[in-house]
């Protein structure tokens, strides 16, 4: 094995805290101002998501996650050549020299939706270890994109007329038309559409990254920690559902919260009580509930 490439199965950390209260406000004040921002930047926004989430990654410990990307750039090919070379560059960098790629297990682990783990372990989901791929070969100078095929995220290079893609979960393998026809059909059982290749926008890639960790924590109700701090993150995107909002005061009662749940969830009933209001009482019902509680 190379001396880079980490142990294959790294072991799991401790499970992971989310910071102090003044620390995670700061960082929430820092996500928004970036998510906003003109041209947000997508590793920092990753990064930022990872230190809401991992109370032990300091500002040296966000410093060196972005040093690293830089690192890793600088062991590319200088101008490869067409997507192909470029495709092929990342592949035997990141994928065979580095070691980066993703197993089953790795869907059960919260580290694999946090950038600063997945440098750290070389391993990740497929949308994660596509920031990776996107990061590293961006500053290199690659014409990349990421790809939202339906299931699966995978990486592009070029122009649509000569896109190349290749998959970070599988250590970057270049896919085939039909392989890529056969990730989506895996995935959803419906053919692969010209419009599933459109390049992603950065935003639209942090809002799956988010949905996957909800989705995380929704199944460990234990982890409703993860879940408050994810939908947090989520609502101060410039665009989002307003059932986000009935989400967070869910969370807030599960976690013993009452008297903020409620009353979050009287404000959800309003926002909804003009185009439903069959269901703004159900939700005032809630409410009620979550207030017998305190009795």
């Amino acid at each position: 094995m190379h001396p880079s490439v980490p142990d294959p199965d790294p072991a799991p950390r401790a499970r992971l805290r989310p910071p102090a209260p003044e620390r995670a406000a700061d960082i929430g004040r820092r996500f928004g101002e970036e998510v906003r921002s003109e041209r947000p930047d997508l590793a920092t926004l990753c990064l930022l998501l990872g230190a809401a989430a991992d109370g032990s990654l300091d500002e040296a410990g966000l410093d060196a996650a972005q040093m690293e990307l830089d690192r890793l750039a600088g062991q590319l090919p200088y101008r490869p050549g067409g997507p192909l070379a470029w495709a092929t560059a990342a592949h035997r960098l990141l994928g065979e020299r580095t070691g980066f790629h993703g197993t089953a297990s790795d869907y059960r682990r919260l580290e694999s939706s946090l950038l600063h783990e997945v440098l750290r372990r070389r391993r990740g989901l497929p949308i994660l270890l596509s920031v990776v791929w996107l990061e590293v070969t961006r500053r290199a100078g690659a014409p990349v994109h990421g790809v939202a095929l339906p299931g699966h995220f995978v990486v592009g290079f070029g122009p649509a007329e000569e896109q190349v893609l290749a998959d970070p979960f599988a250590g970057g393998r270049v896919l085939s038309g039909a392989d890529a026809r056969t990730l989506v059909e895996g995935a959803t059982g419906v053919p692969l559409e010209p419009a599933m290749l459109e390049p992603a926008d950065p935003l639209d890639v942090l809002r799956r990254i988010l949905n996957n960790v909800r989705a995380w924590a929704a199944a460990r109700p234990e982890r409703s920690d993860v879940g408050l701090w994810a939908v947090d993150l989520s609502l101060l995107m410039p665009a989002h559902p307003a059932r986000l909002r009935y989400d967070r005061a869910r969370l807030l009662v599960q976690r013993g919260d009452f008297t903020d749940g409620a009353d979050e969830l009287d404000e959800y009933a309003g926002l909804i009580d003009a185009v439903d209001e069959s269901a703004a009482e159900k939700v005032r019902g809630e409410a009620r509930a979550a207030r017998a509680r305190l009795n």
